[in-house]
Formats: C-alpha cells, sequence, structure tokens
C-alpha cells in the first residue's frame, strides 16, 4: 500500500513476486519517450512475446504523450505498465520496475530505441553459461554520445577503479541482465539519479558476486534528446565515493591518514633535529593523520557490522 501513495499501477494482470513463471522480463523506464515508445513497443512486444518474457515499461512522470503510447497496448500478453505521478528519477524508475519484478532474471534496456533486443538473448546465455550474477552491455571501443559523455565516462571509470577493483569497463551501460532476487536485495542502496547504473553494478562487485560483461549493439537515438551531462558524472563520482565508504573505508581514510602523517614527519622532523622545537604545522599533520586511522577503523566497524546483518536490517 505505501508503494501506491507515489504511483499509480495501470496494468493488466497482479505482478506477484511469489511466483516465477515467466523466464525473464524487460525493465524500461520512460521519460518524456513518447515518440521512441511508438516506434520501438509494437516490436518489442512481439519479440518478447515470442520468447516468453514479460516487457514491464515505468512513465516516470512523462508530460508528453508517453502515457499515451503505452496505455494503448494494455491488454496485450506480457505487457505491464507502471507510472509515477511526478519525475521520481531514472533510478527510482528502475527500482519501481525491479520491485514489481516476478521473474527470476531481469534485463534493463533505455525506451531512446538505442537498445537492441537481440543483444539481452546473448547476455542471458551468457549468465547461464558462466553462472553470473550481473551480465553487463558493454559499449566498448565505440564512439560516446559527445565529448562531454565521454569524458564523464571516463572520469567514472577513473575514480572507482582508484577506489576498488573492477573487472568490468563499462559501468554506466543501460542494458544490463541481472538475478532478479540480488537485484531487489541491493535496490535501497542504489541512488534515484542517473548513477543508479554504476552504483548497483559496483554493489554487486563490492559483495562478491560474479559480474561479467559482453560488446552490445548501440544504435542512433532517433527522436528526442539525451538528459544526461557532465553534470551526471560528478553526482556518481559522489555516489560512488559514498559506496566505498559504505563498503571499503579503508580504501579512503588510510591514505589520507598516511598522507596526513608522512607529511607532517616530513615538514616536522627538519625542524626538530636542527633543534628549533616541532611547528605547528607538523603537528596539525600528525594528529590529522591519527584522527583519519581511528576514523577509518570505526568505520571498518561499522562496515562489518553491516555485512553481517540482514538486508531487511536488525530482527
Amino acid at each position: 500500500m505505501a508503494k501506491m501513495q507515489y504511483f499509480r499501477c495501470i496494468e493488466t494482470g497482479i505482478l506477484n513476486n511469489t511466483h516465477r513463471e515467466e523466464q525473464l522480463t524487460v525493465l524500461m523506464p520512460a521519460f518524456n519517450e513518447g515518440e521512441n515508445l511508438g516506434i520501438l513497443l509494437p516490436g518489442a512486444l512481439e519479440f518478447c512475446r515470442a520468447r516468453g518474457w514479460k516487457l514491464l515499461v515505468v512513465d516516470d512522470g512523462s508530460t508528453d504523450d508517453t502515457r499515451v503510447r503505452c496505455e494503448a497496448f494494455l491488454g496485450a500478453p506480457g505487457f505491464h505498465y507502471l507510472r509515477h505521478k511526478l519525475n521520481r528519477g531514472y533510478g527510482a524508475a528502475l527500482k519501481t520496475a525491479a520491485g514489481h519484478c516476478d521473474t527470476e532474471c531481469c534485463a534493463t534496456m533505455d525506451a531512446d530505441g538505442q537498445h537492441r533486443l537481440e543483444d539481452i538473448e546473448r547476455l542471458i546465455s551468457l549468465m547461464r553459461e558462466r553462472d553470473a550474477d550481473l551480465v553487463v552491455g558493454s559499449r566498448r571501443g565505440l564512439p560516446p554520445a559527445s565529448m562531454l559523455r565521454g569524458m564523464g565516462k571516463f572520469l567514472i571509470r577513473t575514480v572507482a577503479r582508484i577506489m576498488m577493483k573492477v573487472p568490468v569497463h563499462d559501468l554506466n551501460s543501460g542494458m544490463k541482465v541481472y538475478r532478479t532476487p540480488l537485484l531487489q536485495r541491493y535496490l535501497h542502496l542504489a541512488p534515484n539519479t542517473m548513477s543508479f547504473s554504476d552504483i548497483i553494478t559496483l554493489v554487486f562487485i563490492s559483495n562478491r558476486h560474479l559480474v561479467i560483461e559482453h560488446p552490445i549493439t548501440v544504435l542512433p537515438r532517433e527522436k528526442g534528446t539525451s538528459t544526461i551531462g557532465i553534470q551526471t558524472a560528478f553526482q556518481t563520482v559522489m555516489e560512488i565515493l559514498n559506496i566505498v565508504i559504505l563498503f571499503n573505508p579503508a580504501r579512503i581514510f588510510l591514505p589520507l591518514a598516511v598522507i596526513c602523517m608522512a607529511t607532517g614527519l616530513t615538514v616536522g622532523l627538519p625542524i626538530l633535529l636542527a633543534g628549533r622545537g616541532v611547528t605547528t604545522g607538523s603537528l596539525l599533520g600528525i594528529f590529522a593523520g591519527i584522527v583519519f586511522f581511528l576514523l577509518g577503523l570505526i568505520a571498518e566497524q561499522l562496515s562489518s557490522i553491516r555485512k553481517h546483518l540482514p538486508p531487511n536490517g536488525p530482527g
């Protein structure tokens, strides 16, 4: 009942998390993609129906004709439509979709027509072959949509690799195949923004699940314009830092402690050995290093406790 306070559900049939009869559900968040959905949905529904898949579209408070385009397909076998009354963000739309998914696996794809459903078949096949928990549709080697987006992706990859070991290249790909129970378990850790794709991947990696990637094809956008910019990259970097502090805080606090203490000793020792006492700056550096080290120990303890809690917390 609480979920219904945030969105209105317009669908045929009930998605029940206790039955997993279907093979796969394709989750498609959409915000002001009415023109693209008019082109995409007929073929996507036919493709999914032929394979026994479900297609679940979440309209994230669109102000164009996205709702009209989707409601035209209500009653079609395997089609489900959910709608947020107000725009809540890409990640929020995926959370709504994943929370209503009742199949063993689910795939995410964008509603702008740039993804091919045929690629999902290869990703799900690879998941079964490798017994993977998350398969990322990689766009590695493909040119970015713009220079700003290319810079943003580079920044995200660089920060992520500094903070932790990342076995995949394309963190923020919109096409992924997940084990549904695992995705649902970690939804609360992912943001409601465009950073969802990057962060949920890092959460899987941090929790030692098998994450692999495979190349996909990306088609040019036919209608509309992308809302992703360099600001999204900076938001994602901040979210990455939050995830690292949550799962492996020593990666941040220990280097800070070492840098501060080394700086304090480097500056202070020559002056102390020269018989001129201890400078305020060197003391500040040493004490800052000790504080960062102790904060790191506390954060590690909290992280360890959190890891051993059940998914829904104590009790």
